[in-house]
């Protein structure tokens, strides 16, 4: 029984990442007054990038890198249509959740004549935990750095000058820069910092986790993550609950047909396979059923901001 606990809890705080790093990063977006529904290309690029790079160096963390910086490239792209374009922010991220998918299969045709998965590449160490014999805690580094990232930002929001600036471009922008708050700047710079979070998560998704490029690889976790948001009433610390909840419906999935497999060897698991990996997206539907008409949504939120 305990064997099973640890495993189901290291497995969750690995699970999470993505959906954390991602879920903090739209929020600072979103309090800000924009929205970034284009989570999902992002994860897809930033891991297929973070691939591409750690199959060519060696090297996972230069590949996590990488993927940041396509969430970088990713948020000012998203800033630049919806800030100062004043783009449909909508429109725009499912465009670039389009192109992002259409990439990475193109780029796995034509590097490695695949059209699933890329080769295996090297992974970001995970950190053991030595229980007592036999029984390891295994986690990753991005677990705790999840973590301290969505506390930070919590405090940064809610208990500094800067926080509050940012959050009046998301309630009420004219306010804001009737005290002398540059609310284009702000909404950008909120954008570019939500893509990079995001593409940290994606390029976790291979150098952190999986270890190699698959063309499902994000699998509805940048949607999931928008979920996320609304679940922690845009608070970055709930976004940390959500996560492990979320990542646990994820683990479950997986652990439940194994289990059933070693209790019931007779039972055909395989032919049940498709329906234990709809609980991700059932929990995530009943988990967002009951908060609505709960969460607070900013006022200004998905908005463009015109200056008179």
């Amino acid at each position: 029984m305990i064997e099973d606990i640890i495993s189901l809890t290291s497995s969750t705080l690995i699970y999470m990442v993505p959906l954390v790093l991602a879920g903090v990063g739209e929020i600072i977006t979103e309090r800000s007054g924009v929205v970034n529904i284009g989570l999902e290309g992002i994860f897809v690029l930033s891991s297929f990038t973070a691939t591409i790079v750690t199959f060519i160096t060696g090297n996972p963390y230069l590949g996590l890198f990488s993927g940041t910086i396509i969430g970088l490239l990713a948020g000012v792209l998203h800033g630049v249509v919806s800030v100062y374009l004043r783009g449909n922010q909508i429109i725009a991220g499912v465009g670039f959740n389009t192109l992002a998918y259409g990439i990475s299969i193109m780029g796995l045709v034509t590097i490695w004549k695949q059209h699933g998965a890329s080769p295996s590449v090297s992974k970001i160490p995970m950190v053991s935990l030595k229980i007592r014999e036999g029984l390891t805690f295994t986690i990753s580094p991005l677990s705790i750095a999840a973590i301290l990232i969505a506390i930070g930002t919590w405090y940064w929001l809610f208990k500094t000058t800067s926080g509050l600036k940012l959050r009046a471009c998301g309630e009420d922008p004219k306010s804001a820069e009737a005290m002398g708050v540059n609310v284009f700047r702000t909404r950008f710079y909120a954008t570019v910092v939500g893509g990079i979070l995001t593409g940290l998560g994606g390029a976790y998704l291979t150098v952190g986790w999986i270890g190699q490029f698959t063309r499902h690889i994000s699998a509805g976790r940048g949607f999931i993550a928008l979920a996320n948001v609304a679940f922690s009433n845009w608070n970055p610390l709930m976004a940390i609950v959500g996560g492990m909840i979320f990542g646990f419906f994820d683990v479950l999935s997986i652990y439940l047909p194994i289990k059933i497999q070693l209790i019931y060897p007779e039972v055909k698991i395989t032919t049940l396979a498709y329906l234990f990996k709809t609980i991700p997206y059932i929990g995530t539907l009943a988990v967002v059923s009951l908060i609505i008409g709960r969460a607070r949504v900013p006022r200004a939120l998905g908005k463009p901001y015109i200056k008179e």
